[in-house]
C-alpha cells in the first residue's frame, strides 16, 4: 500500500474512531484544574511573530532586488488569504493541500498584485519558505523551556510538519513532538485536529491544554474537552487590527506572555 493510502486509511478509520472514544466533555473551571500533562500551542502569532518576521526579511530581500514595497502590508495580504484558502480544503472545494502549498498559491497571486517579476523558481520557493524561518516572540523560547520541565510541549498548528520542523530548528523551539493539522488532514477549527492531540499523546482530553493568542482557537478546543490557556500578543497585527484579549475567568489560564504562563503553570 502506498504511503499516502496508508496514511489516509489510518486517519479516516482507526485513528479518528479512537480519538472520538478518548474525547471527554469539557469541565467547568471551578478553580481546581484537572491534572494537565501536556501543553499544545497555536504557533503563528502565539509562539512566533509572523508579521514582523516577514516584514523584516522582506525589507532585506527587497533591498537586494530593488523592490519598493510595504512589506508589513505584504505580510498582511498574505495572511489574509490563509483562512479562505483553508476553507476551500475544509469545504472540499480542493483536495487536502499542505499549508506550504496553500501559501505558495497565495504567494503567486501576491507577486502579480505587487508587480514582482523576474524571479526564478528557486527564489520563489525560498521566499515561500519564509514561513519556515519565522522568529519567536522574545519570551517564547524561555517560557517554553520552563514549561518543558514539567509538561510535554508540542505545536498544534495548521502548519505542515516540514514547516514546523524547520521553524523549530531555525529558532530553537524546544518541542517534544510535532503535532497538528497534517497528521489528520483537517484544519482548525475542525474537531479532528483538537482530538488528535490527546490521541497521539495517549492522554485524556482534560489532560491536554491548548495554548493560544486567539480566542476562537481556544473556544473550539474547549468544546472538545481540552483545557485552555490564553497568551496575550498585543502586537501580532501591528496597527492593522486589535489583538485578541481575555480577562481572568474567560479561560482556565489567562497570561500576559509565555513566561507568565510558565509561572501560572508552576514552571
Amino acid at each position: 500500500m502506498a504511503r499516502r493510502d496508508l496514511l489516509k486509511s489510518f486517519v479516516t478509520t482507526g485513528a479518528l474512531q479512537l480519538m472520538t472514544t478518548r474525547h471527554t466533555t469539557a469541565q467547568p473551571n471551578t478553580g481546581t484544574m484537572p491534572k494537565v500533562r501536556a501543553l499544545v500551542f497555536d504557533v503563528f502569532g502565539t509562539v512566533v511573530d509572523w508579521r514582523g518576521s516577514i516584514a523584516r526579511e522582506g525589507a532585506a530581500w527587497g533591498k537586494s532586488k530593488d523592490l519598493q514595497i510595504d512589506w508589513a502590508h505584504f505580510a498582511d495580504r498574505w495572511r489574509a488569504g490563509y483562512g479562505p484558502a483553508m476553507d476551500k480544503v475544509r469545504k472540499r472545494e480542493i483536495p487536502w493541500t499542505r499549508l506550504d502549498d496553500l501559501h505558495r498559491m497565495l504567494l503567486d497571486q501576491l507577486f502579480v498584485e505587487f508587480n514582482i517579476t523576474g524571479l526564478s523558481e528557486e527564489e520563489k520557493d525560498h521566499w515561500n519558505k519564509v514561513w519556515h524561518r519565522l522568529e519567536p516572540w522574545p519570551d517564547s523560547i524561555a517560557g517554553l523551556t520552563l514549561l518543558k520541565k514539567r509538561y510535554i510541549i508540542a505545536p498544534l498548528s495548521n502548519g505542515n510538519i516540514a514547516l514546523m520542523t524547520d521553524m523549530a530548528r531555525n529558532s530553537g523551539l524546544p518541542w517534544d513532538v510535532i503535532l497538528g493539522a497534517e497528521l489528520v488532514r483537517h484544519y482548525k477549527p475542525d474537531k479532528e485536529v483538537y482530538l488528535s492531540a490527546p490521541y497521539f499523546l495517549g492522554l485524556k482530553s482534560s489532560e491536554v491544554m491548548m495554548c493560544a493568542a486567539h480566542s476562537g482557537d481556544l473556544k473550539a478546543a474547549r468544546e472538545h474537552g481540552l483545557r485552555t490557556a490564553f497568551i496575550h500578543r498585543p502586537n501580532e497585527y501591528g496597527d492593522l487590527l486589535a489583538a485578541d484579549a481575555a480577562k481572568p475567568g474567560d479561560f482556565d489560564i489567562v497570561s500576559s506572555d509565555m513566561l507568565d504562563l510558565a509561572v501560572q503553570m508552576g514552571k
